[in-house]
Protein backbone atom coordinates (compact mmCIF):
# COMPACT_ATOMS: atom_id res chain seq x y z
CA UNK A 1 0.00 0.00 0.00
CA UNK A 2 2.65 2.60 1.45
CA UNK A 3 4.77 1.61 -1.88
CA UNK A 4 1.70 1.92 -4.51
CA UNK A 5 1.10 5.45 -3.07
CA UNK A 6 4.50 6.26 -3.23
CA UNK A 7 4.87 5.25 -7.20
CA UNK A 8 1.59 7.59 -7.57
CA UNK A 9 2.96 10.11 -5.82
CA UNK A 10 6.01 10.13 -8.02
CA UNK A 11 3.99 9.87 -10.93
CA UNK A 12 2.34 12.77 -11.02
CA UNK A 13 3.86 16.81 -11.62
CA UNK A 14 4.77 17.28 -8.03
CA UNK A 15 6.31 13.59 -7.88
CA UNK A 16 8.14 14.52 -10.92
CA UNK A 17 9.62 17.51 -9.36
CA UNK A 18 10.56 15.23 -5.58
CA UNK A 19 12.30 13.19 -8.17
CA UNK A 20 14.64 15.92 -9.32
CA UNK A 21 14.87 17.15 -5.86
CA UNK A 22 16.21 13.50 -5.13
CA UNK A 23 18.77 13.47 -7.76
CA UNK A 24 20.35 17.04 -7.37
CA UNK A 25 20.32 16.27 -3.94
CA UNK A 26 22.44 13.10 -4.87
CA UNK A 27 24.75 14.95 -7.40
CA UNK A 28 25.26 17.70 -4.37
CA UNK A 29 26.34 15.03 -2.24
CA UNK A 30 28.50 13.53 -4.99
CA UNK A 31 29.68 16.79 -5.87
CA UNK A 32 30.42 17.75 -1.96
CA UNK A 33 32.17 14.56 -1.30
CA UNK A 34 34.50 14.36 -3.82
CA UNK A 35 35.75 18.38 -3.08
CA UNK A 36 35.58 17.43 0.33
CA UNK A 37 38.32 14.55 -0.69
CA UNK A 38 40.14 16.71 -3.03
CA UNK A 39 40.49 19.23 -0.24
CA UNK A 40 41.58 16.48 1.70
CA UNK A 41 44.34 15.48 -0.51
CA UNK A 42 45.59 18.72 -1.05
CA UNK A 43 46.38 19.19 2.19
CA UNK A 44 47.82 15.98 2.73
CA UNK A 45 50.17 16.85 -0.29
CA UNK A 46 50.91 20.35 0.95
CA UNK A 47 52.01 18.95 4.61
CA UNK A 48 54.16 16.23 2.61
CA UNK A 49 56.14 18.51 0.83
CA UNK A 50 56.59 20.75 3.16
CA UNK A 51 58.32 18.20 5.54
CA UNK A 52 60.14 16.75 2.74
CA UNK A 53 61.50 20.91 2.22
CA UNK A 54 62.45 20.97 5.83
CA UNK A 55 63.81 16.85 5.77
CA UNK A 56 66.37 18.53 2.42
CA UNK A 57 67.05 21.68 4.07
CA UNK A 58 68.45 19.87 6.72
CA UNK A 59 70.67 17.33 4.62
CA UNK A 60 71.75 20.44 2.56
CA UNK A 61 72.66 22.30 5.49
CA UNK A 62 74.90 19.18 6.85
CA UNK A 63 76.60 18.97 3.54
CA UNK A 64 77.78 22.79 3.42
CA UNK A 65 79.12 22.05 6.92
CA UNK A 66 80.67 19.05 6.06
CA UNK A 67 82.42 19.13 2.36
CA UNK A 68 84.99 16.31 2.69
CA UNK A 69 82.22 13.71 3.32
CA UNK A 70 82.34 11.10 1.08
CA UNK A 71 78.07 10.47 0.42
CA UNK A 72 78.49 7.38 -1.82
CA UNK A 73 80.59 5.72 -0.08
CA UNK A 74 78.93 5.76 2.81
CA UNK A 75 75.44 4.94 1.18
CA UNK A 76 77.93 2.21 -0.32
CA UNK A 77 77.78 0.24 2.85
CA UNK A 78 76.32 -2.81 3.67
CA UNK A 79 74.47 -2.19 6.87
CA UNK A 80 76.63 -5.04 8.97
CA UNK A 81 79.92 -2.73 8.21
CA UNK A 82 77.64 0.92 8.19
CA UNK A 83 77.16 -0.40 12.02
CA UNK A 84 80.89 -1.30 12.87
CA UNK A 85 82.16 2.06 11.57
CA UNK A 86 79.35 3.73 13.72
CA UNK A 87 80.56 1.65 16.59
CA UNK A 88 83.80 2.42 16.20
CA UNK A 89 83.30 6.11 15.75
CA UNK A 90 84.63 5.85 12.04
CA UNK A 91 81.42 7.54 11.40
CA UNK A 92 79.44 9.80 13.26
CA UNK A 93 75.31 9.09 13.77
CA UNK A 94 74.98 13.05 12.10
CA UNK A 95 76.92 12.01 9.25
CA UNK A 96 74.76 8.79 8.67
CA UNK A 97 71.37 10.05 8.99
CA UNK A 98 71.50 13.50 7.55
CA UNK A 99 73.28 11.40 4.15
CA UNK A 100 70.48 9.08 4.26
CA UNK A 101 67.79 12.16 4.43
CA UNK A 102 69.15 13.80 1.78
CA UNK A 103 69.25 10.15 -0.24
CA UNK A 104 65.70 9.82 0.62
CA UNK A 105 64.86 13.08 -0.69
CA UNK A 106 66.29 12.23 -3.81
CA UNK A 107 64.42 9.17 -4.13
CA UNK A 108 61.40 10.62 -3.38
CA UNK A 109 61.71 12.46 -6.55
CA UNK A 110 61.23 9.71 -8.84
CA UNK A 111 58.89 7.31 -6.21
CA UNK A 112 57.39 9.52 -4.47
CA UNK A 113 57.49 6.92 -1.41
CA UNK A 114 58.11 9.05 1.90
CA UNK A 115 54.70 10.51 3.00
CA UNK A 116 56.71 12.72 5.78
CA UNK A 117 60.05 13.41 7.20
CA UNK A 118 60.18 12.92 10.86
CA UNK A 119 61.84 15.41 12.21
CA UNK A 120 61.95 14.53 15.78
CA UNK A 121 65.21 12.06 14.56
CA UNK A 122 67.47 15.00 14.98
CA UNK A 123 66.43 15.27 18.38
CA UNK A 124 66.44 11.68 19.09
CA UNK A 125 70.67 12.54 18.03
CA UNK A 126 71.73 13.54 21.53
CA UNK A 127 69.79 10.92 23.13
CA UNK A 128 71.30 7.69 20.71
CA UNK A 129 72.35 4.98 23.23
CA UNK A 130 76.11 3.57 21.81
CA UNK A 131 75.31 0.24 23.35
CA UNK A 132 72.34 -0.53 20.74
CA UNK A 133 73.27 -2.55 18.28
CA UNK A 134 71.40 -0.81 16.08
CA UNK A 135 73.57 2.66 17.45
CA UNK A 136 73.07 5.71 14.82
CA UNK A 137 71.19 3.86 11.91
CA UNK A 138 68.80 4.82 10.48
CA UNK A 139 65.74 3.21 9.41
CA UNK A 140 62.14 3.74 7.64
CA UNK A 141 58.80 2.97 8.83
CA UNK A 142 55.51 2.26 6.81
CA UNK A 143 53.13 4.60 8.19
CA UNK A 144 50.86 2.24 9.66
CA UNK A 145 53.60 2.87 12.59
CA UNK A 146 52.69 4.78 15.29
CA UNK A 147 55.25 7.77 15.73
CA UNK A 148 54.22 10.47 18.58
CA UNK A 149 53.14 13.49 17.32
CA UNK A 150 52.84 12.03 13.71
CA UNK A 151 49.44 11.11 11.57
CA UNK A 152 49.43 7.45 10.09
CA UNK A 153 46.82 7.81 7.84
CA UNK A 154 46.71 4.79 5.98
CA UNK A 155 45.57 7.01 3.11
CA UNK A 156 42.17 7.88 4.75
CA UNK A 157 41.21 11.43 5.16
CA UNK A 158 39.45 10.52 8.52
CA UNK A 159 43.11 10.02 9.84
CA UNK A 160 44.06 13.32 9.25
CA UNK A 161 44.59 15.42 12.15
CA UNK A 162 45.24 12.36 14.54
CA UNK A 163 48.51 12.58 15.75
CA UNK A 164 49.67 9.18 17.52
CA UNK A 165 50.02 10.47 21.30
CA UNK A 166 52.67 7.75 21.67
CA UNK A 167 55.43 5.83 19.92
CA UNK A 168 54.26 2.12 19.01
CA UNK A 169 56.66 -0.90 21.07
CA UNK A 170 58.20 -1.67 17.84
CA UNK A 171 59.62 2.14 17.55
CA UNK A 172 60.49 2.25 20.87
CA UNK A 173 62.42 -0.48 21.20
CA UNK A 174 64.30 0.82 17.76
CA UNK A 175 65.10 3.76 20.01
CA UNK A 176 66.27 2.06 22.72
CA UNK A 177 68.96 0.06 20.21
CA UNK A 178 70.16 2.97 19.14
CA UNK A 179 68.24 3.31 15.51
CA UNK A 180 67.19 6.75 14.07
CA UNK A 181 63.53 6.37 12.82
CA UNK A 182 63.51 9.27 10.24
CA UNK A 183 60.41 8.79 7.79
CA UNK A 184 57.00 7.31 6.89
CA UNK A 185 56.19 6.08 3.56
CA UNK A 186 53.68 5.12 1.51
CA UNK A 187 50.82 2.40 1.33
CA UNK A 188 47.56 1.68 -0.41
CA UNK A 189 44.20 3.25 1.19
CA UNK A 190 43.48 0.92 4.20
CA UNK A 191 46.36 -1.26 3.35
CA UNK A 192 44.14 -3.70 2.02
CA UNK A 193 46.48 -4.01 -1.49
CA UNK A 194 49.39 -5.24 -3.07
CA UNK A 195 49.74 -2.10 -4.98
CA UNK A 196 50.70 1.12 -3.51
CA UNK A 197 48.78 4.32 -4.26
CA UNK A 198 45.89 5.98 -1.99
CA UNK A 199 43.85 9.06 -2.78
CA UNK A 200 45.77 11.34 0.05
CA UNK A 201 49.69 10.80 -1.29
CA UNK A 202 48.88 9.22 -4.74
CA UNK A 203 50.97 6.18 -6.27
CA UNK A 204 54.14 5.26 -5.63
CA UNK A 205 56.41 3.95 -8.55
CA UNK A 206 58.85 0.84 -8.76
CA UNK A 207 62.31 2.97 -8.90
CA UNK A 208 63.62 0.76 -11.64
CA UNK A 209 60.62 1.83 -14.09
CA UNK A 210 58.05 4.09 -12.93
CA UNK A 211 55.16 2.18 -15.06
CA UNK A 212 55.76 -0.58 -12.23
CA UNK A 213 54.52 -0.73 -9.24
CA UNK A 214 56.48 -1.33 -6.12
CA UNK A 215 53.76 -3.73 -4.68
CA UNK A 216 52.33 -3.10 -1.07
CA UNK A 217 51.09 -2.86 0.96
CA UNK A 218 54.48 -2.06 2.62
CA UNK A 219 55.44 -0.55 -0.61
CA UNK A 220 56.25 2.59 0.00
CA UNK A 221 59.86 1.00 1.94
CA UNK A 222 60.63 -1.04 -0.85
CA UNK A 223 61.05 1.66 -3.11
CA UNK A 224 62.36 3.59 -0.80
CA UNK A 225 65.03 0.58 0.14
CA UNK A 226 65.59 -0.71 -3.14
CA UNK A 227 66.75 2.63 -4.22
CA UNK A 228 69.11 3.17 -1.34
CA UNK A 229 67.76 5.97 0.37
CA UNK A 230 67.03 3.94 3.23
CA UNK A 231 69.54 1.19 4.85
CA UNK A 232 66.91 -0.39 6.89
CA UNK A 233 62.85 -0.68 6.83
CA UNK A 234 59.99 -1.98 9.34
CA UNK A 235 57.02 -3.15 7.48
CA UNK A 236 53.70 -5.58 8.27
CA UNK A 237 52.16 -8.45 6.44
CA UNK A 238 48.83 -10.09 6.44
CA UNK A 239 49.10 -11.77 2.65
CA UNK A 240 52.14 -10.36 1.16
CA UNK A 241 52.44 -7.06 1.99
CA UNK A 242 56.43 -7.12 3.06
CA UNK A 243 57.04 -10.51 0.47
CA UNK A 244 55.69 -8.32 -2.58
CA UNK A 245 57.20 -5.36 -2.39
CA UNK A 246 60.65 -7.20 -1.65
CA UNK A 247 60.33 -9.52 -4.34
CA UNK A 248 58.76 -6.64 -6.80
CA UNK A 249 61.83 -4.06 -5.78
CA UNK A 250 64.32 -6.51 -5.71
CA UNK A 251 65.15 -6.42 -2.03
CA UNK A 252 65.07 -8.94 0.89
CA UNK A 253 61.72 -8.83 3.36
CA UNK A 254 61.02 -11.15 6.21
CA UNK A 255 57.65 -11.89 7.75
CA UNK A 256 57.86 -13.36 11.19
CA UNK A 257 54.92 -15.54 12.97
CA UNK A 258 52.16 -13.39 13.98
CA UNK A 259 53.78 -12.42 17.26
CA UNK A 260 57.27 -12.35 16.85
CA UNK A 261 57.62 -8.76 16.98
CA UNK A 262 55.24 -6.95 19.02
CA UNK A 263 51.66 -5.15 17.11
CA UNK A 264 51.01 -3.10 19.70
CA UNK A 265 50.03 0.34 19.16
CA UNK A 266 49.99 -0.21 15.24
CA UNK A 267 47.70 1.89 13.49
CA UNK A 268 44.81 -0.82 11.32
CA UNK A 269 41.56 -0.27 9.69
CA UNK A 270 40.41 -3.56 10.93
CA UNK A 271 41.21 -5.24 14.18
CA UNK A 272 40.39 -8.47 15.89
CA UNK A 273 41.55 -10.64 12.80
CA UNK A 274 42.27 -14.19 14.39
CA UNK A 275 42.05 -16.67 11.78
CA UNK A 276 44.86 -14.61 9.38
CA UNK A 277 47.12 -12.93 11.83
CA UNK A 278 49.44 -10.00 10.86
CA UNK A 279 53.44 -9.97 11.35
CA UNK A 280 56.03 -6.93 11.26
CA UNK A 281 58.71 -7.88 9.99
CA UNK A 282 62.10 -6.15 8.78
CA UNK A 283 63.32 -5.31 4.90
CA UNK A 284 66.72 -4.42 3.71
CA UNK A 285 69.03 -5.09 0.68
CA UNK A 286 70.26 -8.26 2.22
CA UNK A 287 69.52 -11.13 4.44
CA UNK A 288 72.61 -10.42 6.94
CA UNK A 289 70.82 -7.05 7.69
CA UNK A 290 67.37 -8.52 8.52
CA UNK A 291 69.18 -11.01 11.13
CA UNK A 292 70.81 -7.64 12.65
CA UNK A 293 67.75 -6.02 12.89
CA UNK A 294 65.80 -9.17 14.30
CA UNK A 295 68.83 -9.67 17.22
CA UNK A 296 68.23 -5.85 17.82
CA UNK A 297 64.33 -6.00 18.19
CA UNK A 298 64.46 -9.43 20.13
CA UNK A 299 65.65 -8.35 23.57
CA UNK A 300 64.59 -8.00 26.82
CA UNK A 301 63.01 -3.48 26.10
CA UNK A 302 60.64 -5.89 23.46
CA UNK A 303 59.36 -8.54 26.13
CA UNK A 304 58.82 -6.10 28.90
CA UNK A 305 57.18 -3.49 26.44
CA UNK A 306 54.77 -5.83 24.93
CA UNK A 307 54.30 -9.32 27.57
CA UNK A 308 52.36 -11.06 24.64
CA UNK A 309 55.04 -11.42 22.48
CA UNK A 310 57.20 -14.94 23.58
CA UNK A 311 60.24 -14.10 25.49
CA UNK A 312 62.40 -16.09 22.71
CA UNK A 313 66.07 -13.91 21.98
CA UNK A 314 67.50 -14.44 17.81
CA UNK A 315 68.89 -18.00 17.61
CA UNK A 316 71.77 -17.39 16.62
CA UNK A 317 73.04 -21.07 16.60
CA UNK A 318 70.41 -21.56 13.74
CA UNK A 319 71.42 -18.71 11.86
CA UNK A 320 75.31 -19.54 12.04
CA UNK A 321 74.62 -23.29 11.52
CA UNK A 322 76.43 -25.01 8.27
CA UNK A 323 75.06 -28.16 8.67
CA UNK A 324 73.28 -29.53 5.08
CA UNK A 325 69.48 -28.68 5.58
CA UNK A 326 66.84 -31.43 3.75
CA UNK A 327 65.23 -28.11 1.55
CA UNK A 328 61.70 -29.44 0.21
CA UNK A 329 60.50 -27.37 -2.90
CA UNK A 330 57.76 -26.87 -5.42
CA UNK A 331 57.36 -25.18 -8.74
CA UNK A 332 53.76 -24.22 -8.47
CA UNK A 333 50.54 -24.29 -6.10
CA UNK A 334 48.55 -25.33 -8.88
CA UNK A 335 46.33 -22.12 -8.45
CA UNK A 336 48.27 -19.41 -9.96
CA UNK A 337 51.09 -20.41 -12.54
CA UNK A 338 54.13 -18.96 -11.78
CA UNK A 339 55.93 -16.72 -14.55
CA UNK A 340 58.55 -18.13 -16.83
CA UNK A 341 61.10 -16.41 -15.04
CA UNK A 342 60.19 -17.23 -11.93
CA UNK A 343 59.87 -21.07 -12.32
CA UNK A 344 63.41 -20.56 -14.04
CA UNK A 345 64.54 -18.38 -10.80
CA UNK A 346 63.27 -21.29 -8.55
CA UNK A 347 64.74 -24.07 -10.40
CA UNK A 348 68.71 -22.32 -10.63
CA UNK A 349 68.29 -21.63 -6.32
CA UNK A 350 67.19 -25.33 -6.33
CA UNK A 351 70.70 -26.11 -8.37
CA UNK A 352 72.73 -23.88 -6.25
CA UNK A 353 71.73 -25.20 -3.02
CA UNK A 354 72.59 -28.84 -4.22
CA UNK A 355 75.77 -27.88 -5.01
CA UNK A 356 76.19 -26.05 -1.94
CA UNK A 357 75.62 -29.69 -0.35
CA UNK A 358 71.41 -29.41 0.55
CA UNK A 359 69.14 -31.89 -0.23
CA UNK A 360 66.19 -30.97 -2.02
CA UNK A 361 63.13 -33.09 -2.53
CA UNK A 362 60.38 -32.09 -4.99
CA UNK A 363 56.60 -32.25 -2.96
CA UNK A 364 54.23 -33.08 -5.50
CA UNK A 365 51.36 -33.24 -2.98
CA UNK A 366 52.04 -30.28 -0.47
CA UNK A 367 49.69 -28.34 -1.76
CA UNK A 368 47.12 -30.17 -3.67
CA UNK A 369 44.24 -28.69 -1.54
CA UNK A 370 44.88 -25.24 -3.29
CA UNK A 371 43.81 -26.40 -6.34
CA UNK A 372 40.48 -24.58 -6.48
CA UNK A 373 39.44 -21.09 -6.85
CA UNK A 374 38.05 -20.80 -3.54
CA UNK A 375 41.45 -19.62 -1.19
CA UNK A 376 39.52 -16.23 -0.63
CA UNK A 377 37.40 -18.61 1.74
CA UNK A 378 40.84 -19.01 3.99
CA UNK A 379 39.40 -15.59 5.71
CA UNK A 380 36.04 -16.65 6.83
CA UNK A 381 36.87 -20.66 7.63
CA UNK A 382 38.19 -20.03 10.68
CA UNK A 383 38.24 -24.04 12.03
CA UNK A 384 39.35 -24.94 8.73
CA UNK A 385 42.39 -22.59 8.38
CA UNK A 386 43.11 -24.56 11.91
CA UNK A 387 42.79 -28.25 10.37
CA UNK A 388 44.67 -27.39 7.05
CA UNK A 389 47.54 -26.17 9.50
CA UNK A 390 47.78 -29.29 11.43
CA UNK A 391 47.65 -31.31 8.30
CA UNK A 392 50.78 -29.16 6.82
CA UNK A 393 52.54 -29.44 9.83
CA UNK A 394 52.42 -32.95 10.39
CA UNK A 395 53.26 -33.30 6.57
CA UNK A 396 55.90 -31.02 7.33
CA UNK A 397 57.28 -33.10 10.17
CA UNK A 398 56.56 -36.31 7.86
CA UNK A 399 59.07 -35.09 5.18
CA UNK A 400 61.56 -34.05 7.91
CA UNK A 401 62.13 -30.88 6.04
CA UNK A 402 63.90 -27.92 7.60
CA UNK A 403 62.79 -25.16 5.27
CA UNK A 404 60.87 -24.93 1.79
CA UNK A 405 61.99 -23.36 -0.98
CA UNK A 406 58.73 -21.73 -3.27
CA UNK A 407 58.15 -19.06 -5.30
CA UNK A 408 56.99 -15.69 -5.47
CA UNK A 409 54.55 -14.21 -7.68
CA UNK A 410 57.10 -12.83 -10.33
CA UNK A 411 58.50 -9.88 -11.93
CA UNK A 412 57.06 -6.41 -10.65
CA UNK A 413 53.23 -5.95 -12.09
CA UNK A 414 52.02 -2.56 -13.69
CA UNK A 415 50.88 0.18 -12.20
CA UNK A 416 47.26 -0.06 -10.73
CA UNK A 417 48.10 -4.43 -12.13
CA UNK A 418 47.95 -5.55 -8.90
CA UNK A 419 44.43 -4.71 -7.76
CA UNK A 420 43.43 -6.37 -11.06
CA UNK A 421 45.10 -10.18 -10.72
CA UNK A 422 43.71 -10.50 -6.99
CA UNK A 423 43.97 -14.03 -7.06
CA UNK A 424 48.02 -13.88 -7.57
CA UNK A 425 47.88 -13.15 -3.53
CA UNK A 426 47.98 -17.30 -2.82
CA UNK A 427 51.61 -17.86 -2.86
CA UNK A 428 52.07 -15.11 -0.08
CA UNK A 429 48.13 -15.52 1.76
CA UNK A 430 49.15 -19.37 2.24
CA UNK A 431 51.41 -18.35 4.70
CA UNK A 432 49.76 -16.00 6.68
CA UNK A 433 46.97 -18.43 7.01
CA UNK A 434 49.55 -20.99 8.41
CA UNK A 435 51.15 -18.57 10.38
CA UNK A 436 54.47 -19.77 9.08
CA UNK A 437 57.69 -17.49 9.12
CA UNK A 438 58.63 -16.50 5.02
CA UNK A 439 60.83 -14.50 3.28
CA UNK A 440 61.88 -13.04 -0.06
CA UNK A 441 65.28 -12.50 -1.29
CA UNK A 442 66.45 -11.40 -4.73
CA UNK A 443 68.21 -14.35 -7.43
CA UNK A 444 68.26 -13.06 -11.03
CA UNK A 445 66.56 -10.92 -13.26
CA UNK A 446 64.06 -10.92 -16.06
CA UNK A 447 65.67 -12.18 -19.63
CA UNK A 448 64.63 -11.60 -23.13
CA UNK A 449 63.14 -15.40 -23.41
CA UNK A 450 61.27 -15.39 -20.10
CA UNK A 451 59.58 -12.31 -21.47
CA UNK A 452 59.21 -14.20 -24.78
CA UNK A 453 57.54 -17.28 -23.15
CA UNK A 454 55.72 -14.61 -21.18
CA UNK A 455 53.86 -13.67 -24.42
CA UNK A 456 52.67 -17.61 -24.56
CA UNK A 457 51.45 -17.69 -20.89
CA UNK A 458 47.71 -18.93 -20.68
CA UNK A 459 47.70 -19.87 -16.87
CA UNK A 460 46.33 -22.74 -15.33
CA UNK A 461 42.17 -21.56 -15.70
CA UNK A 462 42.32 -18.95 -18.37
CA UNK A 463 40.23 -16.68 -16.24
CA UNK A 464 40.48 -12.95 -15.89
CA UNK A 465 43.20 -13.22 -13.07
CA UNK A 466 45.50 -15.06 -15.70
CA UNK A 467 44.88 -13.18 -18.67
CA UNK A 468 45.50 -9.67 -16.08
CA UNK A 469 48.71 -11.51 -14.68
CA UNK A 470 50.16 -12.30 -17.99
CA UNK A 471 49.37 -8.47 -19.42
CA UNK A 472 50.63 -6.77 -16.02
CA UNK A 473 53.61 -8.74 -16.21
CA UNK A 474 54.97 -8.28 -19.50
CA UNK A 475 58.10 -5.24 -19.33
CA UNK A 476 57.75 -2.59 -21.64
CA UNK A 477 60.32 -2.13 -24.35
CA UNK A 478 62.40 0.08 -23.12
CA UNK A 479 63.07 -0.77 -19.95
CA UNK A 480 64.81 1.41 -17.50
CA UNK A 481 66.16 -1.88 -15.58
CA UNK A 482 65.09 -5.29 -15.72
CA UNK A 483 62.67 -5.94 -12.45
CA UNK A 484 64.58 -8.53 -9.83
CA UNK A 485 63.29 -11.84 -8.82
Amino acid sequence: MVLGELWAALSGVSGAALACCFVAAAVALRWSSRRTARASAVRARRRQKAALDTMDKAAQRFRLQNPDLDSEALLALPLPQLVQKLHSGDLSPEAVLFTYMGKAWEVNKGTNCVTTYLADCETQLCKVPRQGLLYGVPVSLKECFSYKGQDSTLGLSLNQGVPAEADCVVVQVLKLQGALPFVHTNVPQSMFSFDCSNPLFGPTMNPWNSSKSPGGSSGGEGALIAAGGSPLGLGTDIGGSIRFPSAFCGICGLKPTGNRLSKSGLKGCVYGQVAVQLAVGPMARDVESLALCLRALLCEDMFRLDPTVPPLPFREEVYRSSQPLRVGYYETDNYTMPTPAMKRALLETKQRLEVAGHTLPRLSSFLNSMKSRSAGKLWELHHEIEVYRHSVMAQWRALELDVLLTPMLGPALDLNGPGKATGAVSYTLLYNCLDFPAGVVPVTTVTAEDEAQLQLYKGYFGDIWDKMLQKASLFPTSPTRDPFL
